[in-house]
């Protein structure tokens, strides 16, 4: 039986918010999640496993394992049960269909906020976990070889890509909107976790130049190592386990599996912005109904992303053309295949006189 390409997808186009999490995978647990999956179907020979802010998606290839066999393994490994979730996630076990839904979700056309400028580098992080796993396989290898392609012409052939797309910007920007251009000397910023999109917050950061930014990680070594690079201040992991937040004005959240960690504030001060960018969710969104409490969470943060929507949208045309481009070669690898097989096969029989059929017989 021929190799196929397949993938399943729970995203915001299948599912809310509180159900996405249900799904989400902190990154820590990818590798166990990818080897359990590979022991139970060893048919699998490619595997990536994609987990952003709004979806997480599985593409491998095999030659009999199917979509609807994956699901149901991946939600037992979840603890979910797989029929009565099936109907959150998009599914295919068409190759040139899944090379179309990775191609697209790279260049940020089913993004939550088209153009998501930070979706490239997720996928490339999950490439580099198949490679350790030795899962590259030659499908998803060609295939995201397309992908990687089609990022590089989009970049420099369109004006699709920008870095106001990114959700790290957005929460930047909220807080200069909430409080003011000119209180960046005085905003106190508390940044809980230290993963990627915390990294993003403190690049672009090198712009708004927030002077009084604090970061508290479970693993203090990893904030440590920020706190030094961006000359910010470390808060301690056993104050906000113990939600004891003094007077910051903004507390950002986007810890890793911490699912509520932040469920109550004292009252010292007037008002506060909270921003909560983890998946799960780090802040317990019942505190946004507190009197003088902004809440945001990664939803309505994406749904007030504004800025340059006219060129984005302007570039679409170009981006699905430039897709579709390089999604065609793909195809046309891909059906001559079996031709690539036959000569090779071919080759094999001339060099070796033994596989010959004997002129006697």
């Amino acid at each position: 039986m021929t190799k196929a390409l397949r993938f399943i997808s729970i995203s915001h186009l299948t599912a809310t918010l509180i159900l996405r999490e249900e799904f989400s995978i902190p990154e820590e647990e990818k590798p166990e999640v990818i080897a359990r999956l590979k022991n139970a179907f060893p048919d699998i020979t490619g595997l990536l496993l994609l987990g952003t802010c709004n979806r997480t998606e599985i593409y491998f290839e095999a030659e009999t394992t199917s979509s609807e066999d994956l699901l149901d393994t991946f939600c037992a490994i979840l603890g979910r049960e797989s029929k009565r979730n099936a109907h959150l996630f998009f599914q295919s076990n068409d190759t040139l269909q899944s090379v179309q839904q990775l191609a697209a979700v790279s260049a940020g056309l089913r993004s939550k906020v088209l153009g998501d400028a930070e979706i490239i580098g997720q996928i490339k992080k999950a490439y580099i976990l198949s490679r350790k796993a030795g899962l590259q396989g030659s499908l998803l290898e060609r295939a995201l070889q397309t992908v990687f392609r089609s990022h590089k012409r989009v970049r420099n052939e369109t004006n699709f890509r920008d870095g106001t797309t990114s959700s790290a910007y957005r929460t930047l920007k909220l807080i200069e909107t909430s409080y003011g251009s000119t209180s960046k000397q005085s905003t106190k910023i508390l940044i809980i976790g230290a993963g990627d999109i915390v990294k993003k917050l403190f690049k672009y950061n090198q712009k708004f130049k927030y002077q009084h930014l604090y970061i508290s990680n479970r693993t203090e070594k990893n904030a440590a190592l920020l706190a030094k690079q961006y000359n910010c201040q470390i808060y301690d992991w056993g104050k906000v386990m113990s939600n004891d937040f003094e007077d910051f004005d903004v507390i950002i959240g986007a810890a890793s599996n911490c699912h509520h960690l932040i469920k109550e504030l004292d009252n010292s001060k007037d008002r506060r912005l909270l921003i909560d960018l983890g998946l799960p969710g780090t802040i317990d969104p019942v505190l946004g109904d507190k009197a003088g409490i902004e809440f945001f969470d990664l939803d309505t943060i994406s749904s007030e992303i504004a800025s340059n929507k006219e060129k984005r949208f302007q570039a679409i045309t170009e981006v699905k053309e430039i897709i579709q481009a390089e999604v065609d070669e793909f195809t046309k690898w891909f059906l001559e295949a079996p031709l690539r097989a036959l000569l090779k096969t071919a080759n094999i029989e001339i060099k070796d006189p033994s596989l010959k059929i004997s002129s006697d017989s």
